[in-house]
């Protein structure tokens, strides 16, 4: 199978370090601003950045809804950070007017461990990851308050929940595309070929 192409929602945020995290890890990857360019891709990582303002640059680029409609038909999905909070279905402390894409039956603290002097580093075991802790870089980072039936918790750092996993949905509260390690992009890359394999058959 060709390699599948992996797409970075390019409105705002560290858009480049996860181009080059996913070609390390094997996929195409390709920047996403409009609706043409998502209909494209087989997977889509959400980056950190400000996710109010991510969320209103998709609602202006009018790629909120389709957005939506092929993560709910499906399509591969990774948030980290910002990213994380965009595929919460329910933020507990939103900004007025942010809207998320939703797809992950959890709910969401925003910048809940600290402000951007509060950022730090630390060793986390994210299950389906081989080769020990992955290093997580948490920036003005979330935590999730809570899952639903439906999601999976695969991290946990300091007694709170920072990585959980929803059928094709991943999501973390930190940021792997900036330390080197590629492993997660390549959990997520693998999630793409085995979904974009599936609908094959």
């Amino acid at each position: 199978m060709s390699d599948v192409v992996t797409g970075v929602l390019a409105l705002q945020g560290d858009v480049r370090e996860h181009l080059v995290a996913l070609a390390a890890a094997g996929a195409v990857a390709r920047p996403v601003r409009l609706p043409d360019e998502l209909a494209e891709v087989d997977g889509l990582v959400l980056p950190g950045g400000e996710s109010t303002t991510i969320s209103r640059l998709a609602v202006l680029f009018g790629l909120m809804e389709p957005l939506r409609a092929r993560v709910r038909a499906g399509m591969p999905v990774y948030g980290t950070c910002a990213g994380m909070i965009l595929l919460a279905d329910r933020i507990l402390d939103p900004r007025s007017g942010q809207e998320t894409v939703g797809g992950i039956d959890m709910i969401v603290r925003r910048n809940a461990f600290g402000r951007q002097n509060d950022s730090f580093e630390a060793a986390v075991d994210v299950k389906g990851v081989v080769g020990g802790p992955v290093h997580g870089v948490f920036i003005r980072a979330p935590w999730v308050e809570s899952v639903g039936a439906g999601a999976e918790v695969v991290a946990e750092h300091d007694g709170h929940i920072v990585a959980v996993r929803q059928g094709n949905a991943l999501a973390t509260s930190f940021h792997p595309e900036l330390t080197g390690d590629h492993r997660l992009h390549g959990l997520f890359v693998a999630m793409t070929r085995e979904c974009r394999a599936a609908d094959a058959l």
